[in-house]
């Protein structure tokens, strides 16, 4: 009893869902660490390929297992001035991150992981809710028949 008299115990209850704007703050969160993950690779000079699970049927009717490649796409790509911009997405919609700004420009490698990193953090402290919102209203309003 003396080791857990050391800790700070609470009475604590998980919560059983979060609110749709801390959702929709980690599924961001979670595609720019990805990105973080292929630009540092990249930069490196290797490659970032994450594998995910997936249940199929083979041609005997047997359902498996297999592991999968998951594809990831760059979010920058090199502007018309030579600079790499990166452009945010939620979903297949870019996000609006200023009033007609719609991507960040950096110079070198270290700056595209930094600014991505950045990016994240602001993210995580809710500076893009607004935005993420808006987006997100977008997307399922495709989903309306």
């Amino acid at each position: 009893m003396a080791t857990l008299a050391s800790l700070k115990l609470v009475a604590a209850k998980k919560p059983t869902n979060q609110p749709p704007v801390v959702h929709r703050r980690n599924k961001l969160s979670s595609k720019l660490f990805e990105q973080i993950q292929l630009a540092t690779a990249q930069s490196e000079g290797g490659t970032y390929a994450p594998t995910r699970t997936k249940t199929v049927t083979n041609a005997d009717g047997e359902r498996v297992v297999v592991t999968q490649l998951k594809r990831i796409k760059p979010w920058w790509f090199v502007g018309e001035n030579g600079k790499v911009c990166i452009a945010i997405r939620y979903g297949a919609k870019v996000i609006e991150l200023s009033k007609g700004k719609t991507a960040i420009e950096v110079t070198s490698p270290a700056g595209l992981i930094e600014a991505l990193e950045t990016v994240n953090a602001a993210v995580l402290a809710g500076e893009l809710d607004a935005q993420i919102e808006a987006v997100s209203g977008q997307i399922r309003n495709l989903f309306v028949k």
